[in-house]
């Protein structure tokens, strides 16, 4: 595959403090994010649509795995990504403690991407990119830097563009202590003799006034520019806050004012770390579409406002779609993580994962099974595994499988779905409630969610009908935007399921209305799990109020209802029609008479498996047919 951008260079994970406004030393807990400017930059132009690449070492162990996986869950291409079997894995611990202080401390002894060595360098692999950007730390030991050099030798030789993002950070050039991670700039002539002796080497220098001081040896910033100029010709871009940035492409005029320039965004600054990588990600992306750097720096001013206002690094950084968004719209919140227009577009176009089949073997029911004769809390939890045993048996490892399983009765069954591939959606609900509680484990202020995996999907059933009283709509409707906002804050996606024919009577208009309500409220489910319909209208309505409020959902997935296999056809039938449709959730039909019979000692395990697998491999099959899926279920 072409590659549009490689970067090379730092790769860590960041330990960002979860509390803003005091000492890192205060702060009582941390969010987990990839980190290390070449990191964050291929997250970032991954975001806008190009073809990126990292080469860096990781360690062999948890954030080692941890940076790979997430790059991949972002579309970096990670071939370049080497495992060091000998050291571990970048750390840096971060935080915000208001506008002007963010303490941070790199944990970097020895560390995995400071062992990146000139064997490291793929002459093929750097050759597939058009574009190759290094940053200034890894020419800062005699190891990395003749890995640095030989990268772009080979990309030089080759015609291909270069850039750099200087990226001067004191303590890891040794100038500045553990506790200085914040230090910005320190003066040194072998930092600067170092820095120079490459910069020929570059199409494209990148820097704050700061950091052009380092590059040049003077704090006279046009002095700086004019001394870089003096050793390369590239195009000089001096990133300068608020003000936005200029690029120069020829001779340094008198003042910054005098070079080319885009817009900047009046946004309140909540945190500026990882703010440079956002710039440096929408620079690139306008450099490599060939538009005219007020234009580029446009793009890269944009990312820079996104980084500058959320939390965390990569993370901060947007999609393409939300960047085109905002640059149409413009600022309307200076505090854009509380947009609400724009976090939303910002969740739903930048999540990981792609799901457009879904098999899902739905076994999260709780007072179903209680009720079945012979069940005990320990033969449900028992029966339950034997539920996830048969969904790994049916998915056999493919795409597009998954399963809904309860942290109550089912809570080893969801230890045993780990590291499956597999969809994995957890009930909050308390069982049959209305007006609608939340489980014990999950709790009234929905806290518990803080304890969840990351890959876990929030579903909660709603039994809402339009025709109920103005009280019970109020209750249950502010339950679920509790629940939906908590889902966010803990970054866990959301499916909303709602059975209004249990309720009261409904016509095909009945499900759109629910929708649209809950649209209102600021409900924007990642997931809707519906009823079956039968009317093709119904059907269409559907599909058509959840595309005009959120053009970028998951999609539906139909409910069973414990109905028959034939009925259950009949369903999947019309539903498949609909492309938002994406496949099944479905329970009872699977496992009702094996769970039966099993509770009452009638069937062994095995027979229970091969009952369950058997039937459900039948809905699967039934489903593709449907959907005119060949293969046996591949999607």
């Amino acid at each position: 595959m072409k590659l549009d951008v490689i970067t090379i260079g730092r790769s860590s994970v960041d330990l960002y403090g979860a509390q803003v406004g005091g000492r890192l030393e205060d702060m009582g807990s941390f969010e987990k994010y990839i980190g290390g400017s070449p990191t964050n930059m291929a997250a970032g132009t991954a975001r806008l649509g190009l073809k990126s690449a990292l080469i860096s070492r990781v360690g062999d162990e948890h954030m080692g795995r941890f940076i790979r996986e997430q790059l991949q869950r972002e579309g970096v291409n990670t071939d370049g990504l080497i495992t060091d079997t000998e050291r571990l894995t970048a750390l840096v611990i971060l935080g915000i403690r208001d506008q002007e202080q963010f303490p941070l401390i790199f944990y970097r002894e020895n560390c995995a991407d400071m062992a990146l060595c000139e064997e490291d360098i793929d002459p093929a692999f750097i050759r597939s990119a058009r574009a190759v950007v290094a940053t200034g730390t890894h020419l800062s030991h005699p190891k990395t830097e003749s890995a640095v050099l030989k990268a772009l030798n080979i990309a030089r030789a080759n015609n291909q563009l270069t850039a750099l993002d200087i990226d001067y950070r004191p303590n890891l050039w040794g100038l500045a202590g553990h506790g200085d991670g914040e230090s910005r700039f320190i003066s040194s002539a072998a930092v600067t003799a170092k820095l120079q002796s490459s910069l020929h080497l570059f199409d494209v220098i990148v820097g704050t006034e700061e950091e052009f001081h380092i590059a040049g040896g003077t704090t006279d910033t046009i002095a700086a520019l004019r001394a870089v100029r003096a050793v390369s010709a590239a195009t000089l871009v001096c990133k300068r806050g608020p003000m936005g940035a200029a690029a120069f492409t020829g001779d340094i005029p008198g003042t910054l004012d005098e070079g080319q320039s885009g817009p900047g965004f009046p946004i309140e600054v909540f945190n500026v770390l990882g703010a440079g990588d956002g710039f440096m990600s929408g620079l690139i992306k306008g450099w490599l579409d060939g538009e005219d750097w007020p234009k580029t720096l446009t793009y890269a001013n944009a990312c820079g406002a996104f980084a500058v206002s959320r939390h965390g690094c990569a993370p901060a950084y947007p999609s393409w779609e939300e960047l085109q968004f905002f640059l149409a719209r413009g600022v309307i919140t200076p505090a854009l993580r509380k947009d609400a227009e724009l976090e939303q577009l910002h969740w739903s176009t930048n999540r990981s994962g792609s799901w457009p089949d879904m098999r899902v073997f739905a076994f999260d029911h709780r007072m179903q099974f209680e009720e079945v004769p012979g069940a005990t809390p320990q033969k449900i939890g028992a029966f339950k595994q034997l539920c996830v045993q048969v969904t790994k048996q049916v998915a056999k490892g493919r795409a597009g499988y998954g399963l809904l399983c309860d942290g109550r009765l089912g809570r080893d069954g969801l230890f045993q779905a780990v590291d499956q591939g597999l969809w994995i959606g957890r009930p909050v609900e308390l069982p049959g409630s209305r007006p609608l509680e939340f489980e014990d484990e999950i709790g009234i202020d929905c806290g518990g969610l803080s304890e969840w995996p990351l890959s876990h999907v929030v579903k909660v059933l709603c039994f809402y009908h339009p025709d109920d009283s103005a009280e019970m709509r109020a209750d249950q409707e502010t339950s679920i935007l509790r629940l939906f906002q908590a889902s966010r804050r803990n970054r866990l996606e959301f499916l909303l399921e709602v059975i209004p024919s249990k309720v009261a009577k409904v016509n095909d208009a009945t499900t759109v209305q629910i929708i649209q309500r809950f649209y209102d409220i600021g409900v924007y489910p990642d997931w809707w799990k519906l009823e079956p319909m039968l009317s093709a209208d119904a059907w269409q309505q559907t599909c058509d109020a959840i595309t005009r409020n959120d053009p970028h959902t998951r999609g539906i997935v139909v409910l069973g209802l414990g109905e028959s296999q034939e009925a259950l056809a009949q369903s999947f039938a019309v539903a498949a029609q609909y492309p938002l449709v994406k496949g099944f959730a479905v329970g009872r039909t699977i496992f009702a008479a094996a769970a039966s019979a099993w509770m009452l000692g009638k069937i062994t395990d095995d027979e229970a498996v091969e009952t369950m697998a058997k039937t459900y491999t039948e809905l699967c099959n039934t489903w593709d047919s449907a959907r005119g899926i060949t293969n046996e279920g591949a999607s």
